[in-house]
């Protein structure tokens, strides 16, 4: 009897072990496996503010990270306030969110962004780089309007692939910019589970590839 509490035990904590192991895989987006010309299949589409709600479609660019596809948000209203994103699932809280991105052009601005804990297209968290300004900001979104908490301020190139990715966990968030954490910062707003996704601004053409989430 003692042998075979002992082997029930072992195989309750080899499955608990093996179920905490699936929660914390990781998914990459790399967008290869979908038809260039459409958007990416799984991902829901809306806009923050003013202007259209913005054109997400699978292209291809050998010179992405993981070639051949990236995903490009290509319309260029120059709507100041306009915020089109691109979000999926499934809800999460905390997190590590990633993404390699690539400011392809834009005179209003030039934002490539991640959005999490999203309720919907107006209330979540962003954090972006901008290569028109230089610096890397994180907000939250509620009710349309974006309020920023934290920022820093560096170069940040255009024509270039960059490293955006952002750890969330309870009020903290941590943001990292091309392998360097830039911003540490606390804020309570959304304290609930929600999507994830990509953000961009106004005429911002921005080229995205290897988005990766990883549940804490």
């Amino acid at each position: 009897m003692k042998g075979e509490w002992g082997w029930l035990v072992t195989l309750a904590v080899v499955l608990m072990t093996a179920a905490r192991a699936q929660e914390n895989t990781s998914k990459t987006f790399n967008f290869d496996g979908d038809p260039v010309g459409g958007p990416p299949k799984g991902f829901e589409f809306g806009r923050t503010g003013d202007g259209r709600e913005g054109k997400w479609i699978i292209k291809a660019d050998q010179d992405a990270p993981s070639p051949p596809n990236v995903l490009a948000q290509t319309d260029t209203d120059k709507t100041d306030y306009r915020f089109p994103v691109a979000f999926t699932g499934p809800e999460m809280k905390d997190l590590r969110l990633s993404v390699k991105c690539k400011p392809v052009s834009g005179k209003v601005d030039q934002g490539c962004g991640l959005v999490f804990r999203l309720k919907d297209a107006n209330n979540y968290y962003i954090t972006r780089a901008n290569a028109l300004e230089d610096n890397v900001r994180l907000y939250h979104v509620v009710k349309g309007k974006r309020i920023q908490f934290a920022g820093w301020n560096g170069a940040v190139k255009s024509g270039v692939w960059h490293d955006l990715a952002v750890e969330a966990n309870g009020d903290g968030f941590q943001v990292f910019f091309d392998g360097n954490k830039v911003i540490d910062a606390h804020d309570k707003t959304f304290t609930e589970a929600g999507k994830f996704g990509l953000w961009t601004k106004a005429d911002s053409v921005i080229y995205f590839d290897d988005l990766t989430v990883t549940p804490r």
